[in-house]
């Protein structure tokens, strides 16, 4: 098994409600979903450019998806997803856009979310400890995309090459898009798909411990997590494996 520490909500969130049909799979259940119909395109093309994302289900990248060290268990892993949700305090981003990140399309911030930001890089350090070191084929695959050195540090000591500073937060919505009229028939219906989730702030309350049961198998909701502390991401620093806030906070 893999697992994954995800921005998700739960399975009645307005958000999550059309990420899981816009990409026709529901994580919690397993069930496929109608996806909506394209102009333009057949549903059997939607589906062949949505087939990526759809099996690691709707998501925001936290802790990219690992298998557990050895000596780790996953009820420990839920603990600790129980702990960190009990710390942090519940945070707001000013809104989220349908963009084309390179040859993606995702859903993005359209501007800087500093405590996302801080959100994710304290999830990334604080589950580190359940992550097995990658394998030299898992290291050369990723490698293929083109990395730079910094990139490829990261991957190295933290498994994932896009984080801390090279960290850009998407809800993947596409394969990657190589004909232009089918990227801008998807750019555009996605823009009207979420228009009611989009450009509008977002209270961020929730994330989820999603898991992949066997490899190339789709990524399943274990739990969502209610975000309860009273710490904001920002102010949050993690020394021997537990959260402070920061003196200057």
């Amino acid at each position: 098994m893999r697992y994954a520490i995800y921005f998700a909500a739960t399975a009645d969130d307005s958000l999550m409600l059309l990420g899981n049909a816009w990409l026709g799979r529901d994580p919690f259940t397993g069930d496929p979903l109608a996806q909506p119909g394209i102009e333009g395109l057949s549903d059997t093309r939607f589906a062949e450019l949505t087939s990526s994302p759809r099996r690691y289900g709707f998501h925001g990248t936290l802790k990219a998806p690992f298998f557990l060290r050895q000596g780790e268990t996953e009820k420990a892993l839920v603990s600790a997803c129980e702990d960190f949700a009990g710390r942090i305090a519940p945070f707001e981003i000013q809104k989220l856009g349908v963009n084309r990140l390179g040859k993606f399309l995702a859903l993005t911030p359209d501007q800087d979310e500093p405590d996302l930001k801080a959100f994710a890089e304290l999830c990334v350090r604080h589950f580190e400890k359940f992550r097995a070191p990658l394998s030299d084929a898992d290291l050369e695959r990723r490698r293929k995309g083109g990395l730079t050195p910094k990139q490829d540090v990261y991957l190295k000591d933290w498994g994932y090459p896009y984080i801390f500073d090279e960290f850009r937060f998407h809800m993947t919505l596409s394969n990657k898009l190589e004909v232009e009229t089918e990227a801008e028939k998807l750019t555009g219906s996605a823009r009207a798909f979420f228009a009611r989730e989009t450009g509008i702030p977002r209270g961020c309350r929730h994330f989820g411990l999603y898991v992949e049961p066997e490899p190339g198998a789709p990524f399943q909701v274990r739990k969502i997590f209610e975000l309860t502390g009273g710490t904001a991401p920002c102010n949050a620093q993690l020394s021997d494996d537990s959260f402070t806030r920061k003196e200057n906070a």
